[in-house]
């Protein structure tokens, strides 16, 4: 939600802009005003609302653009791990502190794993946040042969888990092979549409600088497959927790209860 972000930066830098210069001008020349008239000096309201305002946003601000933010899940894309529907938390100092709106990096502190799920804005849809695996790290070879993913020459084990059984917006799934994918560092489940024919065969050389990213619900994700390489300056932090599940904007749905407090393996 960019417009969201937008929004908040502005409300804050106005607020305290008019709390900042009231402290400093404004405040004393009321005062100054009002004792050759003997009269109280009151505050325009402008000023009383950005003096209650300002802190409030100002701990948002700082909380939502440097420590954790809030998503929410819209579509079945990272099935069976994230169902459309569920709120989590994004880590947002993982791999650095970064500016809100530019995202661009104040402070280097670490880089995104095999494993880690990731929030950032595709290159082609700069205005949107998506969420997927990274699977590929800079340097590394991937393949991926009729639904077999392939790191650096290394096929990556499968475990059947059975058939999986879809719920709410994730029923389409419904009849879907579920598997363990025993990716180096980090095992998750996936899954895979039998009447859907294998991907074929391809190869990436992932670029420095760069990820390869995968949606778990193979085919039905829009990911580096068909749109190339994530560029590390685009990566938003590390999805880690599902805090609610509901269907609906306003979650005029049914709740998940049993999601609450999910970590994001």
């Amino acid at each position: 939600m960019r417009w969201f972000e937008i929004a908040l930066v502005s409300l804050t830098l106005f607020t305290g802009a008019v709390w900042l210069l009231d402290k400093l001008f404004l405040a004393r020349r009321r005062a100054a005003h009002a004792d050759r008239i003997d009269v109280e000096a009151k505050e325009p309201a402008i000023v009383d609302y950005s003096k209650a305002f300002f802190p409030v946003l100002a701990v948002v601000l700082i909380l939502r653009s440097f420590v954790a933010e809030p998503f929410r899940i819209p579509s079945n894309s990272m099935m069976p791990t994230l169902l459309t529907g569920d709120f989590i938390l994004v880590n947002k100092f993982t791999y650095g502190l970064r500016l809100p709106i530019t995202n661009r990096k104040l402070v280097d502190i670490g880089a995104p794993e095999r494993g880690d799920v990731v929030v950032f804005r595709p290159p082609q849809h700069p205005d949107q946040d998506w969420i997927k695996r990274v699977v590929g790290l800079p340097g590394d070879r991937i393949e991926f042969v009729d639904n077999q993913l392939i790191v650096n020459g290394k096929p990556v084990e499968y475990l059947p888990v059975g058939t999986y059984t879809g719920v709410g917006k994730g029923a389409e799934m419904t009849g879907a092979t579920e598997l363990v994918e025993k990716l180096p560092g980090r095992e998750h489940r996936v899954l895979e549409t039998p009447d859907i024919v294998g991907f074929g065969q391809s190869v990436w050389e992932v670029p420095a600088g760069h990820y390869f990213v995968m949606g778990d619900n193979r085919d039905r994700s829009d990911d580096s497959r068909f749109w190339g390489f994530l560029p590390e300056k685009n990566i938003r932090g590390r999805a880690f927790l599902i805090w609610l599940n509901c269907e609906g904007w306003f979650c005029s749905g049914a709740f998940d209860t049993s999601r609450i407090g999910t970590r994001i393996p």
